[in-house]
């Protein structure tokens, strides 16, 4: 947990977590160059990393953290204490949500062609993800009657990628998306359809992940 706090703090100082993608962001983060990505918002790469010899891949639990304050200002609004959002049901999204997303992207890689590894190698790049900023628009909490949520969209999240040598350690490049989880239009959301929509963007990041490291194997050694 410390360490996804370092990393939330970071992108909060890479990018306005709260709204778009900001307009300006550093140029440098940690000896890496911000470079154009076309399926990233934010791509951050080491001058001189060649990502060639790599055919595997060892996967860190996918982290998962909510929106700071999201339960308490979401249990703000809501007027029936059934409805509110508990401590219990956090650590049981987040539970399910890292079992659902370590597959995903375990199954992006070996469909990739990138052999799975859980020890470290020269020919093995280590990837950690995580996906914070959390917000889902309107859970389906039960109620004493009949009840109905509708919103624009089903939430929304914030994705980061940081890629590693598996056996230096050596930071070779991180990258940042936000994304809202659901269409854009009034719904009637349910917690079937909200798993389904949360589900359907992570799966869309497991393979803009995978389509970039293609990419950078064509460009590498990368040039600043």
């Amino acid at each position: 947990m410390k360490r996804l706090a370092i990393f939330t703090a970071a992108i909060a100082a890479a990018v306005h977590v709260a709204g778009p993608v900001a307009a300006k962001p550093p140029p440098n983060w940690d000896g890496l160059v911000q470079v154009k990505a076309k399926r990233l918002n934010l791509v951050y790469l080491q001058p001189g990393a060649d990502f060639r010899g790599y055919t595997k891949v060892m996967l860190a639990p996918t982290e998962l953290a909510f929106e700071k304050n999201w339960q308490r200002d979401y249990n703000r609004g809501t007027r029936s204490l059934s409805s509110r959002i508990s401590d219990s049901d956090i650590q049981d999204a987040l539970k399910r949500g890292v079992a659902a997303s370590n597959d995903i992207f375990a199954e992006a890689w070996t469909k990739a062609g990138y052999a799975v590894v859980a020890e470290p190698g020269p020919d093995v790049l280590r990837v950690n993800t995580g996906i914070v900023h959390i917000r889902v628009s309107a859970p389906d909490q039960p109620t004493a009657g009949r009840s109905y949520n509708f919103a624009g969209e089903a939430g929304s999240g914030t994705l980061f990628v940081e890629a590693r040598d598996s056996m230096t350690g050596a930071l070779l490049g991180r990258a940042i998306d936000q994304r809202i989880a659901g269409d854009n239009s009034a719904a009637w959301r349910t917690g079937s359809s909200n798993r389904g929509d949360f589900r359907a963007m992570v799966e869309r990041w497991a393979t803009a992940s995978v389509r970039g490291m293609d990419e950078l194997k064509s460009l590498s050694p990368i040039q600043p």
